[in-house]
């Protein structure tokens, strides 16, 4: 049977596309005008010319931050730290989940570590208290600093537990017959069909390494070991002229201070732009799946 479309429904489905390409170009405007701005030259920069597309076209702005040795620094020290990061916050994630989505005759500890774990929901030390531990531990101006104290994200173990909840009983039991213990059935069986939730997890977990700037700011008492948001957040805020050496004086004639924090922060989106894709098709499954308690 054919679907005719009524008036209404045409009006209803114009409204809705407009409404979202409005909600897009929302979106994407910011990115494009940085970019713009990045391949433009510093006077149309600086009057205000640049929307969407480069005036004056150059590619100078980038080619000043692939040699500047500060930016690629902070670079490298966001890569490490999402290398070393995410497989931790996994790991430790995975390990956390499963036994708190366990029934109560099989974790008889359950409700007191749900409540542990809330409680650090719910309230929080403070600052001072946070550094203090941090400092007394060793950590400080250390990677491990940016690493070890949000090892376990709260958040991320309860998306985990609502899914492994949502797992029919049946499937476990059936591997308990089998005589698969605890770790067998977690890694053999929960997490092979865990994807969805997992990539949304990773995905999560390396956003908020890669993004992360205060603790950077705070934890790291050497601006040589700043990750790379906290180095961008020092840039664009102010920048120190004494710094400037003869060859930066020089590139400044043809390209500007916006031009150059533009191209900067447009190098900082490629990874997680590139990355967003492949995980993207997972997303939206493992957020619902794992918000819901089946």
């Amino acid at each position: 049977m054919k679907f005719k479309k009524s008036p209404g429904y045409i009006l209803f489905l114009i409204m809705n596309y407009g409404v979202l390409f409005f909600l897009a170009a929302t979106c994407f405007f910011p990115i494009l005008h940085v970019l713009a701005l990045s391949m433009s030259s510093s006077t149309a920069a600086s009057s205000g010319r640049v929307l969407i597309l480069p005036v004056e076209f150059n590619l100078q702005s980038y080619r000043y931050v692939i040699e500047n040795n500060a930016f690629l620094k902070a670079f490298a020290v966001s890569a490490e730290r999402v290398a070393l990061g995410v497989p931790i916050n996994m790991l430790l994630t995975v390990l956390s989940a499963y036994p708190l989505s366990r029934r109560k005759e099989q974790f008889r500890m359950k409700t007191f570590f749900t409540w542990f774990f809330l409680i650090t929901i719910l309230f929080s030390g403070g600052m001072i208290p946070w550094y203090m531990v941090i400092k007394e531990t060793g950590l400080l101006d250390t990677i491990w600093a940016m690493i070890i104290p949000g090892a376990v994200p709260v958040f991320n173990v309860i998306l985990l537990v609502n899914y492994f909840r949502s797992i029919p009983a049946e499937l476990e039991e059936a591997a308990y017959m089998d005589g698969a213990s605890h770790w067998c059935i977690l890694w053999k069986i929960f997490l092979p069909i865990s994807v969805p939730t997992l990539a949304t997890v990773t995905l999560f977990s390396m956003l908020n390494h890669w993004n992360s700037w205060f603790d950077g700011l705070i934890l790291m008492n050497n601006p040589d070991k700043y990750p790379l948001q906290s180095y961008m957040q020092t840039i664009v805020i102010s920048r120190d002229p004494t710094t400037l050496t003869e060859r930066d004086l020089d590139l400044l004639k043809i390209i500007s201070d916006k031009t150059t924090k533009s191209a900067q922060l447009f190098i900082a989106m490629i990874p997680i732009i590139c990355v967003y894709p492949f995980l993207q098709k997972y997303f939206t499954t493992g957020l619902i799946v794992g918000g819901i308690k089946g």
